[in-house]
């Protein structure tokens, strides 16, 4: 089995310029430039504030007992509905969580997390 990662780093707004600059650089010589995917922030403090350990039990809920609706993850996380939904919506918007709406019924949404691990890596 094929484990999917995503790849989440602490890189200064400089470190992420530089990187800019030397991928630009490549691309005018001609070279190919390897695609990397990831979510990255400025800071330990910022990474600690997006990635609550709440919000990552519910990446672990989603990815392991698949649940159809966003009540249902509230019920397996034993949270409030209205505090797992914001939690999701910040979870999709870093790209760590999809959600599909269902057409049919009372158009609930339906989250997924299509990867197996996240790596953390923070530059010394």
């Amino acid at each position: 089995m094929r484990v999917k990662r995503v790849r989440i780093g602490i890189k200064s707004f400089k470190e992420i310029l530089q990187d800019l600059v030397k991928t630009g650089k490549a691309i005018e010589r001609g070279e190919s430039v390897k695609k990397h995917v990831g979510v990255y922030f400025e800071d330990t403090e910022a990474f600690r504030k997006a990635l609550t350990s709440k919000r990552l039990e519910l990446l672990r809920l989603i990815k392991k007992q698949h649940p159809k609706t966003m009540r249902h993850l509230s019920r397996l996380a034993g949270r409030d509905m209205k505090n797992v939904k914001q939690d999701i919506e910040i979870l999709q918007n870093l790209g760590l969580v999809s959600t599909r709406k269902e057409k049919t019924g009372r158009k609930e949404v339906s989250p997924s997390v299509d990867y197996d691990a996240i790596e953390l890596m923070i530059a010394v």
